[in-house]
């Protein structure tokens, strides 16, 4: 069972419920992991790179920061960041905080530097996977001092050049793994090329985005099964137009369903490669009646309050980030249900498959926790303090189990900031057109 980590003196968000259907238009912030990469590709670009209209949150804001303690000019100009390269350069400290694409994209930049650069986050930081890359950057020729720990913290010793070439790792804990010596790679002497040996990858959507990235600034990516090359070669400036963050969107379309009401989110892009576009899929499994237009993504439930739907049998391997807030939504459904695929979320944030079996079983659920997700059978739920161990998903979880049920106290709802800072507003305005 999780440690909830907020001191409990921390006040509690009583979650919304719902009185009727809700009938909304959320338009979303941009997305964290393009606005991340973009940094990254920005930094390492042979000229200035805008990032229009990039996620400001605690994630981005950090990535941003590392790079400007590397010599990167990171600068707001309106709603937009002007990233400008300049010699990587250090002794340098580095917080990653407890974001995944900070911890696992800097440390190949942090290699290109000339000088010491001391890598550490949160204390949940210590205890994610990162032995794969740190040896990884060993053998491509860079100096990395971890104490033997294959963790955080750790220092980077940069010689202002990697040689690279050819690396083996098991990347199945997590596919930023991969994305992070890739999005380095053109910078290497050799480039890279990373084979993967082990389980499955999971979220490679995510790899997706980051080889689209490279090649949008000029990179050369070759990928195959299990493997990806990229080529030595300078990274082109311009524009980076960053997408409505479509993760994010999962709880606001849920909400549609738990209500039987309708919520649309604008600027949903015709083809993208994020792990979120997967919610039209799933959702319509559910029962939504789901619509792509000119006006952007449309959920509609039952037209009944409050709405009835249907549990979900998935794998979720590729899309692991969804399951909290499907996890919730399956608590509220008329069926059983059962997710799959997703292990590794025993390594993101905080475990979050005992995390969601012990919270939603202490508001009177029934979940029950599988060697590889979660099996979920539908009960009468009861108000009580809904932990999230600051993970951002989890109070996006319970605010969906709030809609429906009366006397959610969320602890630490500020720690949503990590991907979506005004997620509590952006929330009570939902709840308010119902």
């Amino acid at each position: 069972m999780p440690t909830p980590l907020t001191p409990p003196s921390a006040p509690h968000w009583p979650a919304p419920v719902a009185r009727t259907a809700v009938d909304a238009t959320v338009a979303l912030p941009g997305s964290k992991s393009m606005t991340n990469r973009a940094l990254v590709l920005g930094a390492l670009a042979s000229a200035p790179v805008r990032v229009v209209r990039p996620l400001r949150s605690r994630d981005t804001d950090l990535m941003a920061d590392a790079l400007r303690a590397l010599g990167t000019g990171v600068a707001e100009d309106g709603s937009d960041w002007l990233v400008t390269p300049g010699p990587l350069t250090g002794p340098a400290r580095v917080d990653v905080g407890l974001a995944g694409t900070v911890m696992r994209f800097l440390p190949t930049v942090a290699a290109l530097a000339a000088g010491e650069v001391a890598v550490d986050g949160d204390p949940r930081a210590r205890e994610r996977p990162m032995g794969p890359i740190i040896t990884a950057l060993r053998e491509l020729g860079a100096e990395v001092d971890d104490g033997g720990r294959g963790a955080l913290p750790f220092t980077v010793r940069g010689r202002g050049l990697v040689d690279g070439g050819p690396v083996t790792i098991d990347a199945s804990g997590s596919s930023q793994l991969v994305s992070g010596l890739l999005l380095a790679a053109p910078r290497f002497a050799k480039g890279v090329e990373v084979r993967h040996e082990g389980p499955p990858v999971p979220s490679t959507p995510h790899l997706a985005m980051t080889v689209r990235m490279l090649r949008e600034a000029g990179a050369g990516v070759e990928t195959g099964e299990n493997v990806w090359r990229v080529a030595p070669g300078p990274l082109l400036g311009g524009e980076r137009i960053i997408e409505p963050d479509l993760s994010n969107a999962a709880q606001f379309l849920g909400a549609a369903l738990v209500t039987g009401g309708r919520v649309t989110v604008p600027g949903w892009p015709d083809d993208t490669v994020q792990p979120g576009d997967a919610l039209r899929g799933l959702l319509a499994a559910m029962g939504a009646d789901v619509s792509l237009g000119p006006d952007g993504l449309t959920v509609r439930g039952s037209g009944t309050f409050p709405g009835v739907f249907q549990g979900l049998e998935a794998d979720l391997h590729e899309v692991g980030e969804l399951t909290p807030v499907l996890a919730a939504l399956a608590a509220l459904a008329a069926t059983p249900s059962r997710l799959t695929g997703i292990a590794h979320l025993r390594g993101h944030e905080t475990d979050r498959l005992a995390a969601l079996v012990t919270e939603i079983n202490a508001l009177g659920g029934d979940v029950r926790e599988l060697p590889d997700g979660l099996e979920i059978r539908p009960r009468p739920l009861h108000g009580g303090v809904f932990h999230t161990y600051d993970d951002h998903r989890m109070v996006m979880a319970a605010a969906v189990l709030g809609l429906a049920v009366p006397g959610v106290e969320v602890e630490n709802p500020e720690t949503v900031g990590k991907t979506l800072p005004d997620f509590t507003g952006l929330w009570t305005d939902l709840v308010r057109t119902a």
